[in-house]
């Protein structure tokens, strides 16, 4: 078995999240944000929230990819430092949900982060919206599986 590197052990103990809301209804934007107030308290898991790609270990989806988000959304995607990893939040970004059929919608967000990195480790998160628990323990759940 092989020993995981400097950088997965980090990742482990202290994922820093970069958030993106590709698009859809804001329902799971609002219970990601609840996740970062004291009652649900991330940060005792080491969970950062964090303003910029360049610094994120984890990034956070919610919603199905627009024509307009699907570039930024890959931008960004390359932007993160390896070893990376997505959290699909919501119904929408699972299985495109009530937007499976829309004109203005590329696609699921692991087909088109798996368009630029076939390698992306996904973990999803279903529920609409999900509760902040289950977010969290998603997020848990990713750290385990880098293990």
């Amino acid at each position: 078995m092989k020993k995981p590197s400097l950088f997965t052990r980090a990742l482990q103990r202290s994922p820093w999240v970069f958030h993106v809301g590709t698009s859809g209804c804001n329902n799971c934007d609002i219970e990601i944000a609840d996740c970062l107030t004291p009652r649900f308290d991330v940060e005792r898991f080491g969970i950062r929230l964090v303003g910029s790609p360049r610094h994120a270990d984890v990034m956070l989806i919610s919603g199905p990819v627009s024509r307009a988000c699907r570039e930024p959304l890959q931008q960004a995607w390359l932007e993160m430092p390896r070893p990376r990893a997505a959290v699909l939040v919501g119904v929408c970004a699972c299985s495109m949900g009530s937007y499976k059929d829309a004109y203005s919608v590329t696609g699921p967000p692991d087909k088109v982060l798996r368009e630029v990195d076939p390698e992306a480790v996904v973990v999803y998160v279903p529920g609409c919206p999900p509760k902040p628990e289950t977010i969290v323990m998603g997020v848990v759940k990713l750290l385990e599986a880098l293990a």
